[in-house]
């Protein structure tokens, strides 16, 4: 699989999942004049803990050699079902946006667990970190402004559904990468 199509597969269902935390502020009514600040500390988060992942999972494909596209594979399985499994951040959320300090980084951690996973699963799959560092920060931030923006007209349950989404589309990539790993693609 080319490195572009491969880099989208994995990193497109993490705008989802930034559009969907996003929207949840949205929902939540977060102060416009709020909204470039925490656009910006979610771009730090979403798109940093993908980073540290795909870094870490490089390293732990050296070591492991042929059998890292299988480990990918795995952890991409268990980030999707992560997603789907949903979970409350809604409170994690509020909080992030007024926080300060170390409370921000504490919060920020907590809400993009599922990008590290991501990450470590681009890492053990070999994708070029030049592209993958471009693609995640310019989709965080484009995903936080819209998420935001339009959070408060979309509802609730749009933006679950975009987080579910979200873990259907690494599933499927888990399961594709599967297939062509078996059939020597």
């Amino acid at each position: 699989m080319p490195p572009i199509v491969l880099t989208a597969a994995l990193l497109l269902p993490l705008a989802l999942d930034t559009l969907a935390l996003s929207a949840a502020l949205g929902v939540a009514g977060l102060e416009p004049r709020l909204r470039l600040r925490v656009s910006l500390i979610f771009t730090i988060f979403e798109a940093g803990m993908p980073i540290l992942g795909l870094l870490a999972g490089q390293l732990v494909g050296g070591l492991i050699g042929e059998w890292a596209g299988y480990g990918g594979i795995v952890v991409l399985l268990v980030a999707g079902g992560l997603l789907l499994r949903g979970g409350d951040d809604d409170d994690r959320l509020r909080l992030l946006a007024h926080a300060r300090g170390l409370a921000i980084v504490d919060l920020g951690l907590g809400i993009s667990v599922d990008e590290l996973t991501v990450g470590f699963s681009a890492g053990l799959l070999a994708v070029p970190i030049a592209l993958a560092v471009i693609w995640i920060a310019v989709q965080a931030f484009a995903a936080t402004q819209v998420g935001l923006r339009f959070g408060s007209m979309v509802g609730e349950e749009l933006r679950e559904r975009s987080e579910r989404a979200a873990g259907v589309a690494l599933i499927a990539v888990a399961l594709v990468l599967l297939a062509l790993r078996l059939l020597r693609l």
